[in-house]
C-alpha cells in the first residue's frame, strides 16, 4: 500500500510539473521523477531487494532493454 501511494505521489509530481514547467530544463527533473518510479517497483513490486545480486543485476538489464525497446518503437512512430 505505501508503494501505491508513493508511486501515486510521484506521479502527481511528474503531471505538476510537466503541466507548469517551472524551469527551461524541466525534463531532467521529470526523468529522475520516473527513475525512482522505477526503482520503486523493481525494488518493492517485484521484490528484488529480497533476491542474490546476480538476479538483480538480470532484473534490472531487463528493465533497461525494454526501455531501449519502447524508445525504438516511439522512435519508429514519431519519425512516420
Amino acid at each position: 500500500m505505501l508503494t501505491f501511494l508513493a508511486l501515486l505521489a510521484l506521479l502527481a509530481v511528474n503531471v505538476t510539473l510537466g503541466a507548469t514547467l517551472p524551469f527551461a530544463q524541466v525534463w531532467i527533473a521529470e526523468l529522475a521523477v520516473v527513475a525512482v518510479m522505477v526503482a520503486l517497483i523493481l525494488l518493492v513490486s517485484m521484490e528484488v531487494i529480497h533476491e542474490p545480486p546476480l538476479i538483480r543485476l538480470f532484473s534490472g538489464l531487463g528493465f533497461f532493454w525494454v526501455a531501449i525497446m519502447v524508445g525504438m518503437t516511439l522512435t519508429d512512430y514519431l519519425a512516420r
